[in-house]
């Protein structure tokens, strides 16, 4: 994997990014749901250009761009092409899950990961991560040899461009942080 993965657009890279390994200081899983958003797309935070909150997504791509949500939790984004970006909403966890059961105080791997919130906690995820490159340590990202069946649907937790089917999610996965409804699918 490297940079040109990632100088595309920002919904092609959230559907091939489902699968793929991703570790934070050797902790974290396999990608299973993620969430687009563009420069042009009025629910992303460069919609109005850049700022000094968001200027990793200006910055070039493969980058992390980190930012606290509603003053409560961190949420873990990989930047694409200028001002877009990928939201991470959940992995399937399968490296230091006793790390992750730590950070969130709960045994049950289908939870250690689920949201981004949770996900950002369980891997420890801070603001001092936003800008860095993904491709290079504290991360490691791999794809999935094989691709897996994939769902989407509207994003979660927005108000809006509520109707654009840029939620991406492994079929069937139980570590979702929020199920597809049958009507989404």
């Amino acid at each position: 994997m490297d940079e040109e993965f990632f100088t595309r657009d920002a919904v092609a890279v959230a559907a091939d990014l489902l699968g793929a390994c991703l570790l934070v200081h050797g902790v974290g899983g396999v990608i299973v749901e993620t969430e687009a958003y563009r420069q042009d797309d009025e629910a992303s935070h460069s919609h109005r250009g850049p700022t000094r909150a968001n200027a990793a997504m200006f910055g070039a791509p493969a980058r992390a761009y980190v930012y606290r949500s509603y003053g409560l939790h961190f949420c873990f984004n990989i930047v694409c092409e200028t001002g877009s970006a990928v939201l991470i909403r959940g992995l399937q966890p399968t490296h230091g899950l006793e790390t992750m059961a730590l950070r969130r105080g709960l045994a049950d791997p289908r939870r250690l990961c689920a949201g981004p919130g949770n996900l950002c906690k369980a891997l420890g995820v801070t603001k001092l991560m936003d800008g860095m490159p993904i491709l290079s340590s504290p991360f490691s990202l791999s794809l999935a040899a094989e691709k897996p069946a994939i769902v989407s649907g509207p994003r979660i937790g927005i108000s809006k461009a509520v109707d654009l089917a840029w939620r991406f999610a492994v079929e069937g996965s139980p570590f979702l942080s929020k199920p597809l409804r049958p009507a989404e699918r």
